[in-house]
């Protein structure tokens, strides 16, 4: 069945259901000519939108899914996750289920990020800690870094496929599988999405003289949600009331293993400043709340676009961090919901061929000059052990704004969009000391903001961002 074949049965539903694009579109509260481009076959409904579009047309989320992705592939539920705990933790089947059903999935306590950071000083000790300054405003990340691993500006990236077989976890201890008991129960209140999306692993890493260069093996999100994501959600817990880390104590017990990432599971991603110019002379830097369906800085604020590093479906084609920031802006802020591979596996040969690319994209990748990609920083985590390589995406041509800047719309994984001047200084401060950052978010804000400080002109009025190692 091909694609405008199965929008034209959307129209058909929409028509069935009563509904004229005008009517429909104000029932989702979104404009017509989203509606349009929904039937049309260039855009599809994001994920946050379909429950609602679901009950207009008087069918389940799974009937919209056919009508715009055709057939659907279920991604893993509950009771496959809870069977991935029972093999690991050698429980008998239907042991995680029955607790998980059991287990009352409580209320995550709120810390901000500043708690965290000292939290984690305190098992860690500060000194590979990145730290900024913006204004008098200095901060404290989690994030750890190597000399020369920073300021990076225009420096490129070179990474390469190791060879080997994918990457598995194996025994899984009882502290660990009590924390994957708790994160599956919160996840079935919460709604947040665990899928076995492939996921490239940090073999190894080196910057010199501006390059950037990896080796990376394959993993599963999966084995990373129920294993070392797990760690954010204790560190939360003692930084809140107290207690030792145990799961901390047992996978990441010292900078040693932080910073020996071929020995353990390190998955990362690409957290990216994106500062489009706009025709006042000023460039706007776009910041999202994550929403609570996701389960990586859920309610945080952080950088958009921001996405794990990991394939869809061309494994040694899609390595570079380029290719992961561009899907990221398709999904996050562009509407192609399609490129999102969370509702199961990618059935596309070619998902961002030019002939799929959205208007924006289009617009951004067919000129020289028009979109500038840069890795701004490495470093590592704490809170999770995962790699962090900053990017800086900038739009320099203020045409892009009067064009598209109405159109830009964060996804599912966003509960809010907000804007930032970079001739506004005292906005820009008091963003810079929001506790509610995730860490990975702060770190890539204050490189971009350094790099586009750099390079902006007089576009950006801005005090001096510093950037170093902690003492």
């Amino acid at each position: 069945m091909s694609r405008f074949r199965r929008r034209a049965e959307l129209a058909a539903a929409r028509k069935a259901a009563g509904h004229t694009q005008e009517a429909l579109a104000a029932l989702l509260g979104v404009d017509r000519t989203t509606v349009a481009t929904w039937e049309s076959g260039e855009h599809a409904p994001m994920p946050h939108v379909r429950p609602v579009l679901a009950q207009a047309l008087g069918c389940s989320v799974e009937q919209v899914g056919g009508l715009v992705d055709g057939a659907v592939v279920a991604a893993p539920g509950l009771e496959d996750l809870a069977g991935w705990v029972d093999a690991r933790a050698g429980w008998t089947a239907g042991t995680c289920a029955r607790r998980v059903a059991e287990v009352p999935a409580g209320v995550v306590p709120a810390v901000g990020r500043a708690a965290l950071v000292e939290a984690l000083s305190s098992f860690y000790g500060a000194g590979a800690m990145v730290r900024g300054s913006l204004g008098g405003v200095e901060v404290v990340t989690s994030v750890v870094a190597r000399t020369g691993w920073l300021g990076l500006g225009a420096g490129m990236s070179r990474f390469e496929l190791a060879a080997g077989e994918r990457f598995e976890v194996g025994r899984v201890s009882a502290v660990g599988a009590g924390w994957a008991v708790r994160r599956l129960a919160e996840a079935r209140v919460s709604g947040a999405r665990i899928t076995d999306s492939p996921l490239y692993r940090l073999v190894g890493v080196g910057v010199g003289d501006g390059v950037v260069r990896g080796r990376v093996g394959l993993a599963s999100f999966v084995d990373y949600a129920l294993t070392g994501d797990l760690l954010e959600r204790e560190l939360v817990e003692v930084a809140a009331s107290g207690g030792v880390m145990l799961l901390r104590e047992e996978l990441l017990p010292d900078l040693g293993s932080v910073f020996d990432v071929g020995g353990r599971l390190c998955v990362g991603g690409v957290p990216a400043v994106f500062a489009v110019a706009r025709p006042g002379g000023d460039f706007v830097v776009l910041v999202q709340e994550r929403s609570r369906q996701v389960v990586n800085a859920a309610g945080r604020l952080a950088v958009i676009p921001k996405g794990f590093h990991g394939p869809l479906n061309d494994v040694r084609g899609d390595v570079g961090l380029g290719a992961t920031v561009m899907r990221e802006l398709e999904e996050e802020l562009f509407g192609r919901g399609e490129v999102d591979s969370t509702a199961g596996g990618v059935r596309m040969a070619a998902p961002m061929h030019e002939s799929r690319l959205s208007e924006p994209m289009r617009w951004l990748t067919g000129g020289p000059g028009r979109l500038r990609v840069e890795c701004t920083g490495v470093g590592l985590n704490l809170v999770s052990g995962n790699y962090e390589f900053a990017g800086l995406v900038v739009v320099d041509e203020p045409e892009f704004w009067e064009r598209f800047g109405g159109s830009i719309e964060a996804n599912w994984e966003s509960a809010g969009l907000m804007l930032y001047s970079t001739r506004d200084a005292d906005s820009m401060k008091a963003l810079i000391a929001d506790d509610r950052w995730s860490n990975e978010g702060l770190f890539a804000l204050l490189l971009g903001l350094a790099r586009l400080r750099e390079i902006g002109g007089d576009r950006v009025e801005l005090p001096a961002v510093e950037v170093g190692l902690g003492g």
